[in-house]
C-alpha cells in the first residue's frame, strides 16, 4: 500500500519556485559571483532584481504583502541561490533572519510596520544578538536596556551583523533584567536603523562570503518607544532562539547548495582532466571521492526537508533543525575541500571556482550557532528521546 503520509515529490507550485530561483542563480548570480568575491562590493542591484522576483523576504505572511512560503518552500530557494554564491545568498536572504524573530512573536502593528514596508520596497534588515564577547553563550550578552517613561535605552555593542551597514531596521536583543535566568533575562527590540545614537562599523574582510555586509554596531543612548518591544518583556531569548526553527533549516540548504556546487564543479574537470591515459573520473579514489559527496548532498537534503515539514505542520522541528544545520555545513565544507582536492593544482588558483567554494563553506560551521553548539542540542534530544 503507498503511504499517504510521506512524499518526495514536489508539487507544481514547489517546483516553479524552485526553478524560478535555479534561473535567476544561473542568469543572474554566477555570472558576477567572482567580481563581488574579489571587490567585496555589496549586490544591492542584484538584490533589488531578486526582490522584484520575489525571492527576498520570501517567509512574510501573505497579509503583509510577502509571498507567505513555508520553510520547505524557502529552502528550495535558498538551495538554488547558494548553488551560485552563498555569500550572495546570505546578502539576500539575511532578512530572513532579522523577520524571523517577528514572524513568531510580533504584533499586527509591528508586522504591518516593519514586514509590510520590506515588501514595498527592496529594504534591509538585520539581526543583532552576537557581541564581541559573547557569541554561543547568549547569557553572556552585555547589551543593557532601561526602562525611562515611556521608552527603553539601549546601550552595548553587537559584532559580526550581517546586513549590518545596510539595515532599515534592527531586531535587537538586550539585558533588560540582571538578575534572572537567561530565559527571562533578555527582551527583544525592534529599533529603526536611523535612530539616534547608531553607530556603524567598518565592512569586516571576511574569509569567505565576501559579498555579504558584515559589521559591528555600537548603540549608545538608543531611545526605543515601548511600542516596538517584541512579545513581552523577559521573552526575548525564547523568541530569538525560536527564530533558528526558521532559519537553521534555510541555512543547511544553502550548504547543500554550495556542497552542490562544489560536486558539479569537481564531477565536470574529472571528466575533463586526463592523466594515465584516461579521465581522473575513472581512477577510484576520484571517483569515491566524488561519489560521497553525493551521498553527503543527499542525505542533508532530506535531513532539510524534514525540518522544514515539520515546522510547516505545527510540529516543534528545534532538534532535527540542528540535525540538519550540523550535518549540512559539515558536508558543505568536506565537499568544497575534496573538490579543491580534485582539480589539485589547479584547485588552489583563484581561476577556478573551487576556492572561493572552499573559503565561503567555512562559515557554515559557525554562523547561526557553531557546529559544537548544534551537536549540544542533539545530544540532549537523544537523551531525552531514550530516557524518557
Amino acid at each position: 500500500m503507498a503511504s499517504q503520509n510521506v512524499s518526495f515529490g514536489l508539487s507544481e507550485d514547489q517546483l516553479a519556485i524552485q526553478e524560478l530561483a535555479r534561473k535567476f542563480t544561473e542568469d543572474e548570480i554566477i555570472p558576477i559571483a567572482a567580481h563581488h568575491d574579489r571587490t567585496g562590493e555589496y549586490p544591492t542591484e542584484l538584490i533589488r532584481k531578486a526582490w522584484e522576483l520575489g525571492l527576498v523576504n520570501t517567509h512574510v505572511p501573505q497579509k503583509y504583502g510577502g509571498l507567505g512560503l513555508g520553510v520547505f518552500d524557502a529552502s528550495l530557494v535558498s538551495e538554488e541561490l547558494a548553488y551560485g554564491c552563498s555569500g550572495i545568498q546570505t546578502a539576500i536572504e539575511a532578512n530572513g533572519l532579522a523577520e524571523a524573530p517577528l514572524i513568531v512573536a510580533a504584533n499586527d502593528f509591528q508586522m504591518k510596520k516593519y514586514l509590510g514596508r520590506m515588501t514595498e520596497e527592496p529594504l534591509m534588515a538585520a539581526y543583532c544578538v552576537t557581541e564581541p564577547g559573547a557569541g554561543s553563550d547568549v547569557a553572556g550578552l552585555q547589551t543593557k536596556a532601561v526602562k525611562k517613561g515611556n521608552k527603553w535605552v539601549i546601550n552595548g555593542q553587537k559584532m559580526w551583523i550581517t546586513n549590518g551597514g545596510k539595515a532599515n531596521w534592527y531586531f535587537v536583543l538586550a539585558k533588560t533584567d540582571a538578575n534572572a535566568k537567561a530565559g527571562q533575562a533578555f527582551t527583544g527590540f525592534i529599533v529603526d536603523g536611523d535612530s539616534k545614537g547608531i553607530t556603524i562599523g567598518r565592512k569586516e574582510q571576511n574569509m569567505g562570503q565576501r559579498a555579504s555586509d558584515t559589521r559591528g554596531i555600537t548603540f549608545e543612548d538608543v531611545e526605543v518607544p515601548e511600542e516596538n518591544v517584541l512579545g513581552k518583556v523577559g521573552q526575548g531569548f525564547k523568541i530569538a532562539m525560536g527564530a533558528f526553527d526558521i532559519t537553521r533549516p534555510l541555512v543547511a540548504a544553502g550548504a547543500v547548495g554550495l556542497a552542490r556546487r562544489a560536486m558539479v564543479e569537481a564531477t565536470r574537470y574529472a571528466v575533463e582532466r586526463k592523466t594515465m591515459g584516461k579521465a581522473i573520473i575513472d581512477h577510484q579514489a576520484v571517483n569515491f571521492m566524488i561519489a560521497d559527496m553525493a551521498i553527503g548532498i543527499e542525505a542533508a537534503r532530506q535531513m532539510v526537508w524534514k525540518a522544514g515539514w515539520l515546522k510547516d505542520n505545527g510540529h516543534r522541528n528545534t532538534w532535527e533543525a540542528s540535525i540538519a544545520k550540523a550535518l549540512a555545513s559539515d558536508v558543505a565544507v568536506k565537499s568544497a575541500c575534496d573538490a579543491v582536492q580534485v582539480f589539485g593544482g589547479a584547485g588552489f588558483n583563484t581561476e577556478y571556482p573551487v576556492e572561493k567554494l572552499y573559503r565561503d563553506s567555512k562559515i557554515f560551521q559557525i554562523y547561526e550557532g557553531t557546529s559544537q553548539v548544534q551537536r549540544l542540542i542533539i545530544g540532549k534530544g537523544v537523551v531525552d528521546r531514550v530516557m524518557k
